[in-house]
């Protein structure tokens, strides 16, 4: 059904479909979704494959390529399109992904434009700065009949705003978005300077069935929308109803994960008090494990805690795709460290 959007016009919603198990959600222990996906999903995450220029060297990530990374550990079947430069940094980058055991068969090459790069400079709360350059490889990914079949056959396409800054990336991503039409559509907006627009946010909100948002994020979609200034819980079931959303995710850095649903769900896990090294793709991680998690039929609760235990270890550690292992995560979600609570969503706290 159409739904109108905040200025009155029909957006001709595309038709997805919710998350099986997510209208009825069964009572899964997370710990046991960690180690035996419970039903290996068709996972395409399409966008950005770049190298981050940390101070301890360079990194592969970008965050459509770490939550494939995420899901595929998680025993799903992964796919990230994107396209590659055909320079050294390509090269590295097609040898990572190998290591990773990640399937590139929708990631193409371009000739002419480099691989992308993202010189950060993380600041003493381990929170990364980000300079992402312009005119590179995943600026021009190409509509292809393989990646179009891949959508079609997706059970999740996740996407965010970076690769909708260009026109060929961003007509591809539509065609791609059109095709999924069985699939449940993850947009992670994941906003960066001067590498989007009100138009693609707009039509991210369009075409998503569940949004990922940190807090700087919710005060700019809340301005776009002309929503009322609003507690998390109010603004996330506003935007439910004015997005026709399934699923609002909202991350709260260091003080954890909100998420609200259309079913009128919701849970709060405060963050843990870990050491942080590096919160480059925690966020992912956290996407990663709460979408898993989801999927395999977990109610909203125990998709916020599986997810806040992945993003807090991935922040344990340099870079976005280091190995978690299942038995780290289980040994974290049995003997959390200390809560660091959001004082507002006390409410939304396990009984």
């Amino acid at each position: 059904m159409d739904r109108p959007d905040p200025q009155g016009h029909a957006l001709n919603r595309p038709t997805g479909r919710a998350a099986e198990g997510a209208s009825h959600p069964a009572r899964h222990d997370p710990v046991t979704a960690v180690n035996h996906a419970m039903t290996a999903r068709k996972i395409l995450a399409f966008g950005e494959i770049l190298w981050d220029l940390l101070p301890d060297g360079p990194v592969l990530g970008g965050a459509p390529f770490n939550f494939a990374c995420r899901m595929g550990s998680l025993g799903h079947h992964a796919l990230v399109a994107s396209r590659l430069g055909r320079d050294d940094l390509g090269r590295r980058a097609r040898g990572r992904i190998a290591e990773l055991g990640m399937d590139a068969r929708l990631i193409q090459s371009h000739d002419d434009k480099p691989t992308g790069t993202v010189p950060i400079k993380l600041g003493a709360d381990g929170v990364p700065d980000f300079t992402i350059l312009p005119d590179v490889a995943y600026d021009y990914i190409e509509s292809e009949p393989a990646l179009l079949e891949a959508a079609a056959a997706a059970d999740c396409v996740c996407f965010g705003t970076l690769a909708q800054r260009t026109a060929t990336s961003r007509e591809t991503l539509y065609q791609v978005l059109d095709a999924a039409e069985r699939s449940v559509k993850l947009a992670d907006i994941n906003l960066r300077r001067d590498c989007y627009s009100p138009e693609t946010v707009r039509e991210s909100l369009r075409r998503a069935d569940i949004l990922k948002l940190n807090e700087e994020e919710v005060r700019y979609v809340a301005a776009l929308l002309a929503l009322p200034p609003a507690s998390y819980s109010e603004f996330a079931a506003r935007l439910l109803t004015e997005a026709g959303l399934t699923h609002c995710v909202i991350t709260l850095g260091p003080r954890g994960v909100f998420a609200a649903s259309a079913e009128g769900e919701m849970a709060y896990e405060p963050g843990r008090d870990v050491a942080v090294k590096d919160t480059t793709g925690s966020g992912d991680g956290l996407t990663a494990a709460f979408v898993h998690a989801l999927l395999n039929g977990a109610n909203l609760r125990e998709c916020c805690r599986l997810g806040n235990a992945m993003g807090s270890l991935v922040a344990t550690r340099a870079g976005a795709t280091h190995a978690v292992a299942p038995e780290a995560l289980a040994a974290f979600l049995h003997d959390p460290p200390p809560a660091i609570l959001e004082p507002s969503l006390r409410d939304y706290l396990p009984d």
